[in-house]
């Protein structure tokens, strides 16, 4: 971010993949792909695709890890080696140690923790293809995976940034946009109640402008949140069909 690019981002209202400001890039959600999990999810949001799994509530282990009153919730975000153009150390890096503690967080006002006392939720996070937005894509497909692995939810919780590129607020950015933007501003939140569960920013925007992406991540939200809950859906009408066969 902050970089300069050697051509127009926007020109005439229309960003370089033909989006206007407040446009989503196509994204697709299904649920179910992993059989060895207990819940899983696979996400394509523009060209950033993303596989979670969740395990548990399972015993956890370490053992003083373990928390009498609730669960003990771990994510676990990475980057497979050639998600990129440029190659990644295979391995935990900081920047993904950070990431899943965002994630972790903007997921934990949504479970119902205090379900599974004694127990461990381990959330896993691979992206296999990264675009942009991957932190917002992590915590939408984790969501989807949460409920497929049976863990009670209080809502789901969708996710998407807005950002400032050629001082216009646009939302749901793509690399490009990503590297030579003014400002990234991702959320996350839970639609029913409208409680935000994450908000940051890097870059500068004004008041004004803060408000405004706000208002357009809150606006996706909800059309993230119905994509989510027909991937669940669809899901359970498969595994009917499955099970009356």
């Amino acid at each position: 971010m902050g970089g300069k690019s050697d051509k127009p981002l926007i020109v005439k209202g229309k960003r370089l993949d033909g989006r206007t400001a407040e446009e989503l890039r196509p994204f697709k959600i299904k649920a179910g792909i992993i059989k060895q999990a207990d819940g899983s999810c696979e996400l394509e949001f523009g060209e950033t695709k993303v596989i979670a799994g969740v395990y548990g509530p399972k015993k956890v282990l370490p053992k003083h890890l373990e928390e009498n009153t609730r669960a003990f919730l771990k994510v676990t975000y990475s980057m497979i080696p050639f998600s990129t153009s440029e190659r990644n150390r295979p391995g935990p890096s900081r920047r993904s140690k950070e990431i899943s503690k965002v994630i972790k967080d903007a997921l934990a006002p949504a479970i119902n923790l205090e379900k599974y006392p004694q127990t461990c939720i381990d959330i896993h996070i691979e992206i296999t293809n990264a675009n942009a937005g991957t932190r917002t894509s992590a915590i939408n497909a984790a969501t989807v995976a949460l409920i497929d692995a049976g863990i009670e939810m209080r809502d789901v919780v969708a996710s998407i940034a807005a950002g400032k590129v050629e001082d216009q607020v646009i939302l749901d950015l793509f690399q490009d946009e990503d590297n030579f933007g003014q400002a990234d501003l991702p959320i996350a939140m839970m639609p029913r109640t409208g409680e935000i569960t994450l908000v940051q920013m890097d870059g500068d925007m004004t008041a004004a402008e803060i408000k405004k992406a706000i208002d357009m991540c809150e606006k996706a939200c909800l059309k993230i949140a119905k994509v989510q809950r027909k991937a669940i859906i669809d899901e359970y009408k498969n595994n009917e069909v499955k099970n009356n066969e």
